[in-house]
């Protein structure tokens, strides 16, 4: 594929997966417009990409904004004429149980990682159906197949963020608009940092490099596949997903035994029950 004068909007782009892909596109030709909240990384990201592709630019914004998250499809039109890719990569957690997970921190949680990226494909359409055709990709999640211990919001908002482009396919049927998914498994980036109130992340096993995520991502484009997950033939997601298909219970009382409910937070979250009669 010749990426030479595409305009790629990726989002997430200050680090892990969006900052690999903003720089794979650049490499390519493609002029990118990289979007996340921190600046000082965009403008370093966009030097970078500024060498190969002189009319890349930044946003900087929080996705969890609607206005913002139109913006950036408006803005990146008036600029450069037109928006070709939308990679919709932007994603946070939040590493707790529902037995102290706020409602606050689940609502961010959702707008971040889908709430905003229906916005900005909502928003792109109009902007593909002007330039006769687009490619959306959006980086989900194998979580939302398989869901582990204390991700249960962030799962959610991956599931939702497939069913969002599962119906795509349908409805961007007879247009020469793509729209694909790529679930990675447990990769290197900042998304497994926790707070300082937060829980263990559920995975403490190897993580696999962002640029096995970007590596698939231009595979979407390219071969205008609809799903795939990053990386292909892992036996844990494999079998993962096998045992969620056959054998649903054996897996989460797997899941339970290697990360049980740590007794501290749960007295803790009986103990705030108590204060909130």
């Amino acid at each position: 594929m010749d990426y030479r004068n595409q305009v790629a909007i990726v989002t997430g782009a200050s680090s892990g997966i969006g900052h690999t892909t903003a720089l794979a596109l650049a490499e390519r030709g493609a002029r990118v417009v990289a979007v996340a909240r921190r600046e000082p990384e965009l403008q370093d990201l966009v030097s970078v990409c500024r060498q190969t592709s002189p009319e890349s630019f930044w946003i900087a914004g929080d996705l969890a904004e609607r206005p913002f998250a139109e913006q950036i499809i408006d803005e990146t039109e008036a600029r450069l004429g037109s928006v070709d890719i939308l990679i919709n990569n932007a994603g946070m957690s939040c590493h707790k149980s529902a037995l102290h997970l706020t409602s606050d921190e689940a609502a961010r949680v959702m707008q971040v990682n889908f709430m905003a990226p229906m916005y900005s494909t909502l928003r792109a359409i109009p902007a593909f159906l002007r330039a006769g055709q687009g490619t959306i990709v959006n980086v989900s999640s194998f979580t939302a197949k398989v869901c582990p211990p204390r991700e249960g919001v962030y799962a959610a908002s991956k599931a939702a963020l497939n069913a969002f482009t599962s119906g795509l396919w349908s409805d961007l049927e007879g247009t020469d608009i793509h729209a694909g998914i790529v679930n990675p498994g447990p990769i290197d980036t900042p998304i497994w940092e926790t707070g300082p109130e937060e829980e263990p992340a559920g995975f403490a096993g190897y993580k696999y490099p962002s640029a096995t995520v970007t590596r698939a991502v231009l595979e979407v484009i390219e071969r205008r596949l609809r799903e795939t997950t990053a990386p292909r033939g892992n036996p844990q997601l494999i079998s993962a997903h096998l045992l969620r298909l056959l054998a649903p219970g054996l897996l989460l009382r797997g899941m339970a035994r290697m990360e049980p409910v740590d007794p501290a937070i749960l007295e803790r979250a009986r103990d705030r029950a108590q204060r909130h009669q």
